[in-house]
């Protein structure tokens, strides 16, 4: 039975504990033994917090047992992304620049975790300094793609995404600056959410870019996503019971997204279009130039902020890094402060000018990514292949952090292979409740 759970979404384990047929502290031993079992651990979680982790189960197993469950979720293992202080226990980022930095207290999104019960298992590894969306990380390790072992799986919440799809997590917890929950989600076949910027607290966050930066899950389902967005900001989950496709209005952006399509994420593409249209959606195709110039605006605001951030502590031992980390990074010190501050003003034009656009739609509908998770010998060894991949891989996602978007990936049936709605700003409700009704029609 407890090789069953492995594979359970978030919630139906929660449903299970608060029905007794499931016992907390088993649920976290059984997760814990499959970790500490699993041939491939050590490339997907960095620690594990083991004394923690048993302390949290046995306060939810007494709330269990006396009838006080404190939500859905409450005594459900999670993983965390690296990148979340975690009090007492290592967070290092990925990165050996940040060797041996233990924090004294837990990221803000960790003590609302903690508070509605939820169970930390430990701590992910990632991408370094969260700065690719391939989960390359030859620096610290690179996690496993459960559709192909010889390919990356994705990143910035590389570890975050194997966590689940290898049952070593009911779900994780990972972070979205340009893609780095929806592209590990997409190519390991998962549900991940990218909130609106500002929408979860970043407070204990190691930052990439401040001003993108966002907090969100990576799970089995869009009812796990709706549960843990609910307990990552303190608040109630969206009520999805009365979702539905028909007659919602979806977008096919046709602008950049398209462009240069692989052939397996277009077949996958295409055929979920198709039965969220034979489900009742109102499927429309169109342009929007917007994007396109959003894009170029794109290398001025992310590298720059990113070098601003980490430059003092890149430059006092570059080689501690991945070579082509540190040059990406670098190539921020090549943007002016008043190209930057142009780029912002631009963009919040743009951000104006898509909004309007959009507004007759219920979502905007993309492939995840345009390619298939690639060969990691290669990207170690063909410079060309590793630029054009890193950058075709994150191409699609950043559209919903450039115009200050949330997001959803679900997957299409075709492996490694996402279908992501775009919905407006601070629109997480209504997203996941159209997210579900989708959720069903791509079965």
């Amino acid at each position: 039975m407890a090789r069953n759970w492995l594979h359970m979404t978030a919630s139906d384990l929660g449903r299970a504990i608060g029905a007794g047929k499931i016992h907390a502290v088993e649920l976290t031993e059984a997760f814990l033994d499959a970790i500490d079992a699993h041939p491939l651990r050590d490339r997907i979680y960095t620690r594990t917090t083991p004394r923690r982790a048993r302390s949290m189960t046995l306060a939810a197993a007494g709330r269990a047992k006396a009838g006080f469950r404190i939500g859905l979720l409450d005594g459900v293992p999670l993983s965390w992304k690296d990148l979340f202080d975690t009090a007492g226990a290592a967070t290092e980022a990925g990165s050996a620049l940040l060797k041996g930095r233990v924090p004294a207290s837990d990221a803000e999104v960790l003590v609302n975790a903690t508070a509605r019960g939820l169970v930390c298992l430990g701590k992910t590894h990632m991408s370094e300094l969260a700065f690719s969306g391939l989960g390359l990380n030859p620096i610290t390790a690179t996690p496993p793609c459960v559709n192909d072992a010889d390919a990356v799986p994705g990143g910035s919440s590389s570890g975050a995404a194997a966590s689940v799809a290898f049952g070593l997590a009911p779900a994780a917890i990972g972070s979205d600056t340009g893609g780095s929950v929806r592209i590990p989600a997409a190519w390991n076949d998962l549900v991940g959410l990218k909130t609106t910027h500002g929408q979860l607290s970043l407070r204990g966050a190691v930052p990439l870019c401040e001003m993108f930066d966002t907090v969100g899950p990576l799970a089995r389902s869009v009812e796990d996503c709706a549960e843990l967005l609910a307990v990552l900001e303190g608040g109630r989950a969206a009520d999805l019971g009365a979702a539905r496709l028909e007659g919602a209005r979806l977008l096919v952006l046709e602008t950049v997204a398209l462009d240069d399509l692989r052939d397996a994420p277009a077949k996958g593409f295409e055929a979920a279009v198709a039965r969220l249209a034979a489900k009742g959606a109102r499927v429309e195709r169109g342009a929007i130039p917007e994007v396109a110039e959003a894009m170029a605006l794109a290398g001025a605001l992310f590298t720059s902020e990113a070098y601003g951030i980490w430059r003092e502590t890149i430059e006092a031992a570059p080689q501690k890094m991945f070579p082509r980390i540190l040059d990406r990074f670098r190539t921020g010190a090549q943007v002016s402060a008043a190209d930057y501050v142009a780029a912002w003003r631009r963009l919040r034009v743009l951000r104006a000018v898509w909004a309007d656009k959009v507004a007759g739609y219920d979502a905007v509908v993309l492939p995840t990514a345009p390619i298939l998770p690639p060969n990691v010998q290669r990207l170690m060894t063909d410079d060309a292949y590793y630029v054009a991949e890193n950058l075709l891989a994150l191409r699609n996602t950043r559209i919903a952090n450039l115009f200050g978007l949330c997001a959803i990936t679900l997957p299409t049936g075709q492996p490694s292979c996402g279908i992501s709605l775009m919905g407006q700003a601070m629109g997480e409700a209504r997203l996941l409740r159209l997210a579900a009704a989708a959720e069903r029609a791509l079965g």
